[in-house]
């Protein structure tokens, strides 16, 4: 995925969420490439301009849609976040929209947890985590946002899922790593950049 491609995702995502929201239920006329027929995982992300405070973020960490599908799916959804209001229509032009295009989630494989520790590079890696019926998922761009270190990152990531912020050390506890190409909105409905992991 180039440049483009990210210009074109999130510009769609956000013609889908204007449509969402404004009940338009237009057709949209942004053409986005061959290779978005292709499965992928992907995020999308709503955030406040110009204070950046997430509004919304849905999204599927495994490719079980084409990404074209998953962006649309994503998008409308990150309209009703549970963990907030359903978006307005006047909100629209205070929005800076990201879509995050994931690669699979894969294992991370290692000897013990401080091995674990170092096999985990901040703003390279998300990181899924499943233990005792719990399940949660930081983006690779969440623990640069919060400053955390890798320590921190895990005990957040468990947190997040209910449990205890050291369950990451736990036997038993799986510990998946993605990655991710992020494409975000420099101003509301404005260029779009990549941002490169830090």
């Amino acid at each position: 995925m180039d440049k483009d491609d990210g210009t074109a995702a999130v510009q769609y995502a956000r013609s889908v969420i204007t449509d969402e929201v404004l009940l338009t239920r237009r057709s949209c006329d942004i053409r986005l490439p061959p290779s978005f027929s292709e499965p992928s995982g992907v995020f999308v992300t709503i955030n406040t301009y110009p204070t950046l405070a997430l509004r919304g973020c849905i999204g599927y960490i495994e490719p079980v849609y084409s990404l074209q599908e998953a962006l649309e799916y994503a998008a409308r959804s990150a309209c009703h976040d549970p963990r907030f209001l359903d978006l307005e229509g006047y909100e629209l032009s205070d929005i800076v929209i990201d879509v995050t295009v994931l690669t699979p989630p894969r294992p991370i494989v290692v000897k013990d947890k401080e091995e674990l520790l170092k096999a985990i590079k901040i703003g390279r890696d998300g990181l899924v985590i499943e233990y005792k019926g719990r399940k949660a998922v930081f983006l690779p761009q969440v623990p640069v946002d919060w400053g955390w270190n890798v320590t921190e990152y895990l005990q957040n990531l468990c947190e997040k899922a209910g449990l205890d912020n050291d369950a990451w050390k736990e036997k038993g506890c799986k510990v998946l790593s993605f990655r991710g190409r992020l494409f975000r909105e420099i101003s509301p409905d404005g260029e779009v950049e990549e941002v490169k992991e830090c």
